[in-house]
């Protein structure tokens, strides 16, 4: 897969009452770019987000979190690559992963939504075949119980997890930028 990254788009809900929820990892990934940039965020009404640039690995990037709420993501990210000429192939998109134990992350390319309805979203505006970031938050043992386990908030032991993954993920990208995407998923999941 070739070097051709343009665009993070992260996952989450807007609001303070949100900021440090689980289901908005993807959040704090963009975040944790953008601060390690020294850059900030800016409201974009057109993209009914926020959007924020960086320089990464020598190249131009985007990072972008939609403010629509998690189920119509996909909207404010198909407006964004509609006017950025962006691709999927373009495109990393940032989330909260069930799936996955708190403190894992993932790089994968396509596949379905299982159930995020961030996912969802952006399977209606852009298919299954974007490339994804999935971050693991855990799960709560019963799927009853998943909707308040995602809009809650971590215990600190698992918040360091993912903080910690997190920064994992952030190294990762330059050299997906500077050598190529196998490199970079390789040396994330290769990370203990």
């Amino acid at each position: 897969m070739s070097s051709n990254l343009r665009a993070i788009i992260g996952l989450g809900n807007p609001g303070s009452e949100y900021e440090r929820t689980r289901h908005n990892a993807g959040f704090w990934f963009v975040d944790q770019l953008a601060a390690a940039e020294r850059t900030s965020f800016r409201a974009e009404s057109k993209f009914q987000g926020e959007l924020a640039r960086i320089k990464c690995g020598g190249a131009d990037l985007l990072l972008f979190k939609p403010m629509t709420f998690m189920n119509r993501s996909g909207e404010p990210a198909q407006k964004l690559a509609q006017f950025y000429k962006l691709t999927p192939a373009d495109i990393l998109i940032a989330h909260d992963e069930l799936d996955l134990p708190a403190g894992t992350v993932r790089m994968k390319a396509g596949g379905g939504h299982g159930g995020h309805n961030g996912l969802r979203s952006l399977h209606q505006h852009f298919g299954p075949d974007y490339l994804r970031l999935r971050v693991g938050i855990g799960h709560p043992g019963h799927k009853d119980l998943v909707h308040n386990y995602v809009l809650g908030r971590a215990n600190k032991a698992d918040e360091q997890l993912i903080n910690d993954s997190l920064i994992s993920a952030a190294a990762a990208i330059p050299v997906w930028l500077t050598q190529n995407w196998e490199k970079a998923v390789h040396q994330l999941h290769s990370n203990k």
